[in-house]
């Protein structure tokens, strides 16, 4: 059981299967929902402050060499800062939380906790606020995909 629980807790740290992935993978080996949900956020969660703090360095680095990297580094600097002048234009300085919780929270490809504090991270969003919208946004994500998984298992046991 422990090696169970410990596959759901990894895979959750995984970068884009995420929360989104775990839950439905703890749903499918029989695990009860309640603690899978909880070992799900607290390791989709653990990898936030390393993202935040460490991000912004690493393509400011990449942005320094004269290489591929050193563009490819460039060109996500100004690519995330534009998207993120954008943002701050349409939902003001008020709606960035609710705009990075809900990005977070809709579980769709590419828009889980290690993208938003990626963003949050080049758009320098301060740390509380970062980490609490994308705190919400994986709450808000796990009871969406543990409804889904739980409706979809219901099906499956129709058949």
């Amino acid at each position: 059981m422990f090696k169970k629980y410990l596959y759901v807790f990894l895979i959750s740290m995984v970068p884009i299967v995420e929360l989104r992935g775990a839950i439905p993978f703890s749903q499918a080996i029989g695990l009860p929902l309640i603690p899978s949900y909880i070992l799900a956020i607290i390791g989709n969660m653990i990898p936030v402050p390393f993202i935040y703090f460490f991000a912004r360095k690493l393509l400011n680095w990449m942005s320094e060499r004269p290489s591929v990297i050193g563009k490819a580094g460039t060109l996500l600097l100004q690519k995330g800062e534009r998207g993120g002048k954008t943002l701050e234009k349409k939902a003001g300085k008020n709606g960035i939380f609710l705009a990075l919780l809900l990005f977070v929270g809709i579980p769709l490809p590419g828009t889980g906790a290690w993208t938003g504090t990626l963003a949050a991270s080049i758009l320098e969003l301060d740390f509380k606020t970062s980490v609490t919208a994308c705190m919400g946004g994986v709450l808000l994500a796990g009871i969406i995909m543990s409804s889904g998984s739980r409706i979809v298992m219901w099906i499956m046991s129709l058949f």
